[in-house]
């Protein structure tokens, strides 16, 4: 075996020689010692093979990324970070490229070929303890301790974060192989799958039941993604079949493997991914190989002085790469490792030959090696065996669950005395018929802890803390189910045995013993709170029958029932009976009429006939029955057979007490075979005494508080006291000090006094002095500040005239713009006058011209007509002629209502425009009469007005014609307003004269006709 060193090297060799693999497989023993000290190495962390499995790559204690190529004989250092790796990914779609999760909780991406950094990612707050890539190689999913999140690897953005409880954690997060699946593990041993495009939750794995929990801790899929094998802190490996979704089989390792670490598929170039050799490696260090089918040991790689802290197998299933538990790597070879079992079959034809020839052969057949089954991509069936059907009714009814016959059962314990321990579980929970209610179970877990069990530490204190609260929960569960169970004192007596037994899996604890509780604790609670009359009435009877001494005995002694038979039946033995004595009553009794249990309480008695007839006091008996004493529980057992054959059916409990009930699936069953009022008086009662301890505790407190407010009170007071003491006598050592220092500050004082007068007066004379120099001062600066005001007015005096000044300019722009507003609208309207005037004129010549047009027609007609009917057809032209000077009539005064209108609404305008004028001017000049009266030189007086009001000229100068007035007609207004009128008379005039000519015009034709009509006739 060969050992490389590659040091501070960045390239070199992995092998000098051509490697030669030993008997264990190793082809080479990969180190790196530290730069300092020869004889100290660094440990290698994390390995990882590429897609092709020809390279791989190793990272270090302190951050080297090194590629191993086994197919060129070649390693390089690709990459420093610095900082020790966590997690390593070397099957990205861009094969140069590699993922490194690091101890800053980060995730980097680098190219082993120009080592640059391609990206950074970040968003873990744990270290990352896995890297799964989809083999696509677009995606990546990474695991910490409580989050997983998928990452794009073609733009290094997450895209999905899966987040959890702290309490319960994630395992590990992964792709399965050829799918889009995720699977993700967690610490409570649940599996889900997620679809890795939309991550909906595509189904669940059943959480299993039979057993002690595993603790999934170590996950591996096959190449085919259909088989999943799980383990963790057990000798026990799970293998699910992810197509059905259910667990294929439970695989148990030899007793030396304790806890399962990691679990890797070893492939085969013919297995088409389903891979049938798992390696397991465990606590010890050593990793297993094993055929999950025939459960075989093929080989094993590590041992406990060269123990294995982790693997990794090759895609293509050649090489193995282990990390030693000192920091070293080996390399293995497969092919070495399988060729033991990987050998061809010996030959079936075997020559037997002997002293002389003879033409006799004989053919042979040799056994031939067993060799781990290959399958053909084909998934292996698992035959499930069924006991064949029997058709009387008495093996129907002894038919249990999962294949069990109760009565094979029940001759097999007659036979042994006691079940198996290694299958007692499974016989029990087959004979209890337990339905599993999860949901149901959950329900009442899921309202927490009773308030009857929340100190039972105090009253049952058990070491074990892990017992404790599964006592406690099992204990909350019943009460939860059945008030009474919250009552009742006993309870956690007849419970404990079973939660010792069950302390793995509460839910089984809980129907077990409320199996226990509706079957063989039947008629208990009817007496509450009292002990069971009836039930030990008839212990006592069967007793009385079988052993009338023993009775006698009992009670010349003063010794009832509840002395010798409720003690038994209230701790179900457990006090009296060992572990393995315990149980195997109890199979006895599962396996029996719940009358059993009663009629064992006789036996029990009626075995220790001879030291209770030892026995005349009272204590004696009472530290009898719950004590172990020195008796064989298997002739008890036997002794209850022979009890409960032989008893008379008229006081034979088995007449009494029902038949066993197993629990109902879905929901458990409603108990209520207790008096409820009691049980009700007694929770209100407990209640009551509960808040009044309440309010004890707090008064207490509360007295406490002031106890020990007054101690410091009272401290403090002393404390005070003392101080003051000190105090005084300080006090009067220092009046003596003082008597003697005011004697010498006396003579002091009036050397002192003479100097003061002095001080005095040449203090006076300054102040004079500076009081006279302060006044002149006071003087020349009012004097100033009064100049300075005078600079000011005047400043202010010259800034309100050019004020004024602005403003009345502005006010004389102002009126200029309107006056020229006023004469632009003024041109407009008498423009728009002149435009109606035209058309008014126009239209009227138009008429004018038209009706002399049609009178000249007519007359033309009337000097050329010759006939009626001529006459006819001209009457009827005019008759025309005068609708249509109708219509015009009606159109001219049409638009003379629309001028009229047009005048009116320009006139209101025109008002409205001179009102706002005036209202504006009006503003403008109150606005410059309050600017002046509001100006300082206006306050001051400095400004006066010339006139305090307005008078008479004032007033008319503010109306003179100089204003802006726009109700002002011209005379050229009134001349055309005159005309229009004028050519409406005409119009009338002419219209009058031409109904006059169509009269005539009529009386001529009604003449002729008259004439013609009359020459006619003569």
């Amino acid at each position: 075996m060969q050992t490389t060193d590659i040091g501070n090297k960045e390239e070199g060799k992995v092998w000098h020689r051509k490697p030669t693999p030993s008997n264990t497989g190793v082809m080479v023993t990969v180190i790196r010692s530290a730069a300092a000290y020869q004889s100290k190495t660094v440990r290698f962390l994390h390995v990882t093979f590429d897609t092709t499995g020809d390279s791989f790559l190793a990272g270090d204690h302190h951050g080297n990324i090194y590629v191993l190529d086994i197919t060129r004989n070649r390693f390089r250092l690709v990459q420093k970070t610095g900082q020790a790796c966590t997690a390593l990914a070397f099957n990205l779609r861009r094969t140069t490229e590699f993922l490194v999760a690091l101890a800053d909780y980060s995730i980097k991406c680098f190219d082993k070929d120009t080592k640059q950094l391609v990206s950074w990612m970040r968003g873990h707050e744990g270290a990352v303890s896995s890297v799964s890539v989809h083999g696509s190689g677009r995606y990546a999913i990474s695991t910490s301790a409580d989050t997983a999140q998928l990452w794009d690897l073609d733009t290094f953005q997450r895209k999905r974060k899966l987040n959890v409880r702290q309490s319960v954690g994630i395992q590990r997060v992964f792709f399965l192989p050829l799918s889009n699946t995720i699977l993700s593990c967690f610490n409570d041993d649940s599996i889900f799958a997620w679809e890795s495009d939309t991550l909906f939750c595509k189904y669940q794995l059943p959480v299993p039941d039979e057993g002690p929990r595993i603790h999934y801790k170590a996950f591996s899929v096959t190449r085919d993604g259909k088989i999943l094998a799980a383990g963790g802190r057990s000798n026990l490996l799970h293998l699910w079949c992810l197509d059905t979704r259910q667990l294929l089989r439970v695989v148990q390792m030899p007793p030396k493997v304790r806890t399962v670490r990691q679990l890797e598929f070893l492939p085969d170039s013919f297995d088409g991914g389903a891979s049938q050799t798992l390696g397991v490696l465990s606590q010890d260090g050593v990793m297993r190989f094993i055929n999950i089918q025939t459960c075989k040991l093929l080989f094993n790689i590590g041992s406990h002085d060269d123990a294995i802290t982790s693997a990794t197998v090759s895609p293509n299933g050649r090489h193995i790469v282990t990390i030693m538990d000192n920091g070293s790597l080996n390399i293995y070879s497969v092919q070495c490792l399988t060729q033991d079992y990987n050998k061809p079959p010996p030959s079936l034809v075997k020559v037997v030959s002997g002293g002389e020839c003879s033409a006799l052969t004989m053919k042979v057949k040799s056994e031939a090696v067993q060799r781990p089954a290959k399958n053909s991509g084909r998934r292996v069936k698992t035959k499930v065996l069924r006991p064949p059907a029997v058709s009387m009714t008495e093996d129907k009814e002894n038919e249990l669950p999962d294949g069990l016959n109760k009565k094979r059962l029940v001759a097999l314990l007659k036979a042994f005395g006691e079940y198996p321990a290694k299958y007692r579980m499974f016989v029990w929970r087959s004979l209890l018929h337990l339905p599993e209610n999860h949901a149901a179970f959950s329900s009442l877990t899921d309202k927490g802890l009773h308030s009857a069990y929340l100190s039972i530490q105090e009253r049952y204190p058990i070491k074990s803390h892990k017992l404790q609260r599964g006592l406690q929960r099992v204990l909350s569960a019943l009460a939860h189910w059945a008030a009474i169970f919250g009552e009742t004192d006993y309870l956690p007596l007849v419970a404990f045995p079973f939660v010792k037994l069950f302390q793995n899996n509460p839910l089984l604890c809980f129907e077990v013993v409320a199996t226990t509780i509706v079957n063989w604790c039947q008629h208990w609670f009817e007496y509450f709170p009292n002990p069971p009359l009836n039930v030990l009435s008839m212990a006592e009877n069967v007793l009385a029958h079988h052993d009338k001494e023993l009775l006698q005995h009992l009670i010349d002694c003063g010794v009832t029932s509840q002395l010798y038979v409720w003690p038994l039946l209230e701790t179900l033995f457990s006090e009296v009976l060992t572990r393995d004595e315990w149980l195997k009553l109890f199979d006895n009794v599962f396996s029996n009429h719940p009358a059993f249990l009663l009629v064992s309480v006789v036996s029990y008695v009626t075995c220790c006939r001879a030291p209770l007839l030892l026995c005349s006091h009272k204590e004696d008996f009472e530290y009898f029955f719950h004590h172990r004493n020195n008796l064989d529980v298997s002739s008890v057992i036997k002794e209850t057979y022979r009890l409960m054959e032989s008893t008379p059916a008229d006081i034979h409990p088995r007449n009494m007490l029902d038949d066993f009930q197993p629990l109902t699936r879905g929901q458990y069953p409603v108990f209520n075979k207790y008096p409820t009022y009691i049980v009700e008086y007694q929770s209100q009662e407990r209640e009551r005494i509960r808040q009044q301890e309440v309010d004890y505790l707090r008064e207490r407190q509360a007295v406490q508080e002031l106890r020990a407010e007054a101690v410091q009170r009272q401290a403090e007071d002393e404390a005070w006291y003392t101080q003051q003491e000190l105090l005084q006598q300080a006090e009067e050592k220092r009046r003596d000090i003082l008597q003697q220092e005011e004697s010498k500050l006396a003579e002091q004082r009036t050397r002192l006094t003479a100097m003061k007068r002095e001080l005095k007066v040449k203090d006076l004379q300054l102040m004079d002095a500076a009081r006279r120099r302060f006044l002149k001062q006071q003087q020349d600066q009012r004097l100033t500040e009064l100049h300075r005001l005078d600079q000011q007015i005047q400043r202010k005096m010259n800034t309100r005239d050019q004020e004024t000044a602005a403003a009345v300019q502005d006010i004389q722009v102002r009126q200029m713009e309107l006056e020229a507003q006023r004469r632009l609208f003024e041109q407009q309207l008498a423009k728009e006058q002149v435009r109606v005037t035209q058309e008014v004129r126009a239209e009227v010549d138009t008429r004018r011209h038209r009706s002399e047009v049609e009178e000249a027609t007519f007359q033309h007609l009337l000097n050329n007509d010759t006939d009626v009917s001529l006459g006819t057809k001209k009457w009827e032209e005019v008759v025309s002629q005068k609708a249509q000077l109708e219509e015009e009539r009606q159109a001219a005064a049409t638009a003379e209502a629309n001028r009229r209108v047009f005048l009116s609404q320009e006139e209101e305008e025109t008002e409205q425009h001179r009102d706002n004028l005036r209202r504006s001017q009006d503003h403008s000049l109150s606005q410059q009469w309050e600017m002046r009266a509001r100006s300082p030189c206006s306050t001051r007086g400095l400004l006066h007005n010339p006139v305090a009001s307005p008078g008479p000229h004032q007033s008319q100068q503010r109306h003179s014609p100089n204003n802006i007035c726009l109700n002002n007609q011209s005379t050229s207004d009134d001349s055309t307003c005159f005309s229009l009128d004028r050519g409406r008379g005409e119009l009338d005039c002419r219209e009058r004269e031409l109904m006059q000519n169509i009269r005539e015009l009529r009386q001529k034709l009604a003449a002729r006709a008259k004439n013609s009509n009359s020459t006619t006739s003569q």
